[in-house]
């Protein structure tokens, strides 16, 4: 097993300047191609279509993912046939990529419907485009080949694929090193065909180093990620930079609080603003009261509607592109409440926005009056395992 020394996979931050991975995949690759994927730019419409990808193992992605979280009821129910129809008319406009997980309520299952009206219903070229990406969190038990390949089939049988576009895996317990057991039994399956790109959720660097080092080719690893919560930048990111590992975030509008309907409003006064009435916006505004509280947020959504106003755009759209144009990411996740609502229109202006110098200043000024949260909470994924 080949060694990747830690003092040599992360130098000193002040002494590294290193452009993003350019590994191509190998012609025999298990290469999943989406269109014409582009390098990570910030340049109008061509930078839609991104590529993660390790060694041989590729897979092309929409740079705005579409999070199905919210199909797992604590946000209102959820009518399939009017899910699956807004699962098409996001595919429609080039929205194409759906992130769900095992335990995401119905989530599997509508993208199982959802592919079926694609294939019977779309061109072949749509079929080609649309991604699912889900997750597995096993509870930690001994993992054995069969415990896995049994988990993954339900996965298959519900999103009615014969393979999974990616398999993102979760461990609770570091401290039980079972997660490498099932990471070689993911990679297993991804040589048999049912699965096209392993990847990951929520781990933190070391984890991530010694998996890497375990030479387990995963191509991404999500994360909570906002203007807020700059953790994956200070660890994370360069281990990423270094490896060519992407980064795909999620929290990246913070549930909602990032948006126009938060700002000038007051939060310590009852009734006085927005209520915090999902799962979201309450652990998000956790969050901003471990970072600088609600006063130095409402300077943040201030700053954020002067720039937005600037470019003729929203505050989501500013807070999502932010956070692309961080080093290692792929993609941002927004969250759709299928059926409920949509913001078609609204997530697709992020691909023709350019954030100027004087932006990220402006923006830059503001949160470094904040917390660094890697002090207060820790590495990636750490809040789920304190």
């Amino acid at each position: 097993m080949a060694t990747l020394q830690l003092h040599t996979l992360l130098p000193n931050p002040t002494s590294f300047n290193s452009p993003f991975s350019t590994r191509r995949p190998s012609p025999n690759s298990n290469s999943v191609r989406c269109g014409e994927a582009t390098q990570l730019s910030t340049s109008s419409e061509t930078n839609r279509v991104v590529t993660v990808s390790n060694g041989n193992d590729s897979l092309d992605i929409c740079r705005v993912l579409n999070g199905m979280w919210q199909t797992s009821g604590a946000w209102g129910r959820i009518d399939r046939d009017d899910a699956v129809d807004a699962m098409l008319r996001y595919a429609d406009a080039g929205l194409s990529t759906f992130d769900m997980a095992d335990h995401y309520g119905p989530a599997e299952d509508l993208y199982g419907i959802f592919i079926n009206r694609v294939r019977k219903e779309r061109p072949p070229e749509m079929l080609e485009k649309v991604r699912g990406l889900t997750k597995w969190v096993p509870p930690p038990v001994k993992m054995t080949s069969s415990f896995v390949r049994d988990s993954i089939n339900v996965s298959r049988k519900r999103m009615d694929v014969a393979s999974l576009d990616m398999l993102q895996f979760h461990w609770w317990d570091y401290a039980n090193s079972g997660y490498l057991d099932a990471l070689r039994h993911l990679t297993d399956l991804k040589d048999e065909g049912k699965i096209k790109t392993v990847a990951l959720t929520n781990f933190d660097t070391e984890r991530l180093q010694i998996i890497l080092e375990n030479e387990i080719p995963v191509v991404s690893n999500q994360v909570q990620h906002s203007i807020v919560d700059m953790r994956p930048q200070k660890k994370m990111a360069e281990l990423c930079e270094l490896t060519g590992v992407k980064l795909i975030t999620y929290g990246t509008v913070m549930g909602g609080l990032l948006s126009e309907k938060f700002l000038d409003t007051n939060l310590s006064i009852p009734f006085a603003g927005p209520p915090l009435n999902t799962p979201s916006l309450q652990k998000y505004k956790r969050m901003v009261d471990a970072w600088g509280g609600w006063s130095l947020f409402q300077t943040l959504l201030q700053t954020l509607k002067t720039i937005a106003t600037k470019h003729g755009v929203t505050i989501p759209n500013v807070a999502v592109k932010y956070i692309l144009d961080q080093r290692g990411v792929a993609g941002s996740m927004i969250g759709v409440r299928l059926g409920l609502s949509d913001h078609i229109q609204d997530s697709n202006a992020v691909f023709s926005l350019a954030l100027d110098e004087d932006d990220i200043s402006s923006i830059e000024e503001v949160t470094k009056k904040g917390k660094d949260l890697l002090r207060v909470i820790g590495d990636c994924g750490d809040e789920y395992r304190r």
